[in-house]
């Protein structure tokens, strides 16, 4: 795993669906990120896997501010979208 100086302006937090997976989550709400999407749920055989998309509130200078596309969620100006 990388250690980045500063904050990413997205994460994807990935792991058994459980308590410390929803700690980690809410530690990064606290650090002032906010969800992006739907939660995905997977099955591995033996437990549920949850994933969690989340992006920063506040990017840095060079990043680009998301924008709420028509149906509400937020894009990036940078992102492509099908159309």
């Amino acid at each position: 795993m990388s250690d980045h100086s500063e904050p990413l302006g997205y994460r994807l937090i990935t792991g058994p669906d459980d308590a410390d997976f929803c700690a980690r989550v809410s530690g990064l709400l606290d650090q002032g990120y906010r969800l992006y999407g739907s939660p995905a749920l997977a099955f591995n055989g033996e437990r549920v896997i949850a994933a969690q998309a989340s992006c920063q509130t506040s990017p840095g200078p060079s990043r680009p501010r998301a924008a709420p596309d028509r149906g509400g969620r937020s894009w990036s100006p940078t992102e492509r979208h099908g159309t």
